[in-house]
């Protein structure tokens, strides 16, 4: 049996930055994942600012692909914006699998299936054993499952659903495009170049919200397709999307159990407003590695529940849920 002095089950952003600092700190680490990476990740990759600096990197520094946008161009309904935000885009199979090799962690492809607590650690299907255990493995995080769930269920009002597609496209318009409420649409969509001559697409939004009337999500793809070829955005969207869901911000006053930690989507962290993932796992990875190291509390509650403190980002809270969202404290 391999005994380390902390496992991480998972290896995206949260799970990889947790095994970083732990590494730093001179512990031995095991990462475990289901998919080798590089693997392939839909996501729309919007990276901030903080993001890069939480993670000590400069832009320069990434050896991948990474494209900046200066302004956001936001679209709802006839009024359409230049918003000044600096973002960052990056292809997750490329993102993930540098912040994995960048933690010199040791890694094996393993699909979780049981964890026991014995002798005040815990056992992982009869092969690994640490004192410490992160779950970052996000949605369906086995760690979740085995240890959280019975007490902390997931609430259906903050499931979020997504269409996407990442496909290889010499786009011409460099400009990353949000389209708020479109056709009916209960959510937003996205256009958002990427180095190297890729292109992310999707449409999304709260589950219940979507559920309520007759159109379905493949419904909206297809108008949303349409727009954008009329728009000249796209010739032809070369493939069908594929979906999957998760759970924007909601209670996290119970993210850790004995020396058991959840972190990213497995705690669901995604932003209320513009459903961002990738800063608050790579935040909570951080936090869960200092409680680990230097014992310090571990608490997710200031993590920040909106992309923004503005007026638009209120705003859109309210208007993805139909109505007032179940506390986030």
């Amino acid at each position: 049996m391999r005994t380390a002095d902390a496992i991480v089950v998972g290896g995206g952003p949260a799970g990889s930055t947790c095994a970083w600092k732990l590494r730093e700190a001179g512990l031995d680490v095991v990462v475990l994942d289901k998919a080798a990476f590089p693997r392939l990740k839909l996501c729309a990759g919007w990276v901030t600012p903080k993001v890069l600096r939480d993670l000590e990197l400069a832009p320069g520094d990434y050896p991948h692909g990474l494209l900046t946008f200066e302004t956001l161009r936001l679209h709802w309904g006839p009024l359409s914006i230049a918003h000044a935000a600096r973002q960052h885009s990056i292809r997750r199979c490329e993102f993930d699998a540098f912040l994995l090799e960048r933690a010199r962690a040791e890694v094996h492809t393993h699909a979780v299936r049981d964890i026991r607590t014995e002798g005040g650690g815990y056992v992982i299907d009869d092969r690994f054993r640490a004192p410490y255990l992160v779950g970052a493995g996000g949605t369906a995080c086995p760690v979740y499952r085995s240890l959280f769930r019975a007490d902390i269920p997931r609430d259906a009002a903050l499931q979020a659903a997504t269409l996407e597609l990442e496909f290889e496209y010499d786009w011409t318009d460099p400009d990353c495009h949000l389209w708020f409420f479109s056709d009916g649409l209960p959510g937003y969509a996205w256009y958002v170049p990427k180095a190297g001559g890729h292109l992310n697409i999707g449409l999304g939004g709260l589950a219940a919200q979507l559920n309520r009337g007759e159109r379905r999500l493949r419904d909206y793809w297809a108008r949303f397709t349409r727009r954008l070829e009329r728009k000249g955005l796209v010739d032809e969207v070369p493939e069908a999307p594929k979906g999957y869901s998760y759970y924007l911000r909601g209670r996290v006053d119970r993210v850790r159990s004995g020396n058991a930690f959840l972190a990213g989507d497995s705690a669901g962290l995604a932003t209320r407003d513009m459903c961002e993932g990738i800063g608050p796992a790579v935040e909570s990875g951080l936090r869960a590695a200092r409680a680990i190291v230097d014992g310090a509390d571990y608490a997710l509650d200031d993590i920040a529940r909106l992309s923004g403190e503005s007026f638009v980002s209120r705003a859109l809270e309210r208007r993805f849920a139909g109505g007032p969202l179940p506390a986030a404290a």
